[in-house]
C-alpha cells in the first residue's frame, strides 16, 4: 500500500507541474514569455515524477502497468478540472461533469477491482 500511495502522490503532483507547464501561459505573463525555459525544467521535473512514480505504483499492482496508466488518466482529469476552475473560472458543464463521474470511475475500478 505504500507503495501505491507514493506512486499516487508523484503522478498527482506531475500531473499539478503539468497543468502549470502548460496553462500557466493564459494567467502568468512570465510563463507565456519564457517557454523553452518553462518547457525545459518543468519537463525534466514532470518526466522525472511520472517515471518515478509509475515504477511504484507498477511495483504495486505486480508489474503490470493498465492499471497505472488508467489511474493516470483519472487522476489527471480531476486535477485539471479543478486547476482550471480555481486558476482560469472555467466552471463545470453538464459534458464535463459527466466526463470527471466516469473519470472517477475509472479510478476506483484500477483501486478496488481485484
Amino acid at each position: 500500500m505504500k507503495n501505491l500511495l507514493i506512486g499516487l502522490a508523484l503522478t498527482f503532483i506531475g500531473q499539478v507541474l503539468i497543468f502549470f507547464q502548460t496553462n500557466g501561459q493564459f494567467f502568468i505573463p512570465w510563463f507565456k514569455n519564457n517557454p523553452f525555459i518553462i518547457s525545459l525544467v518543468g519537463g525534466t521535473l514532470v518526466s522525472y515524477l511520472f517515471i518515478t512514480g509509475t515504477g511504484y505504483t507498477v511495483e504495486y499492482f505486480g508489474g503490470t502497468v493498465w492499471e497505472n496508466r488508467l489511474l493516470g488518466f483519472g487522476m489527471g482529469m480531476v486535477s485539471f478540472s479543478l486547476l482550471t476552475y480555481i486558476f482560469m473560472g472555467e466552471g463545470i458543464t453538464l459534458k464535463t461533469g459527466v466526463s470527471l463521474i466516469l473519470a472517477t470511475s475509472l479510478v476506483l475500478i484500477q483501486l478496488f477491482w481485484k
